[in-house]
């Protein structure tokens, strides 16, 4: 809960953050298969709309307004995006 206004808040996120262990990808990952997921993944969240994110519980804090998931969805996204210069 300590980062949650920095994660569903305006503030981008800080550069060369630490990653909980947990969460620290390790294989190898084929490109093009996780493009495909991604925009899968993309398309079924636009599919389930807005309102089907309105409340709903995060397991890392708790339960997000439909603004806070989309502040959050987006800066993940993006911070990756940029990460990794795609």
């Amino acid at each position: 809960m300590l980062v949650k206004n920095q994660v569903v808040g305006d503030k981008q996120y800080s550069k060369n953050g630490k990653t909980a262990p947990h969460f620290k990808v390790i294989d190898e990952k084929d490109f093009e298969a996780e493009k495909i997921s991604l925009i899968n993944y993309i398309g079924k969240t636009q599919t389930l709309g807005e309102a089907y994110f309105d409340n709903k519980e995060s397991h890392s804090f708790g339960n997000l307004s439909k603004e806070e998931w989309n502040t959050l969805f987006y800066k993940h996204l993006d911070h990756h995006l940029n990460q990794f210069a795609v």
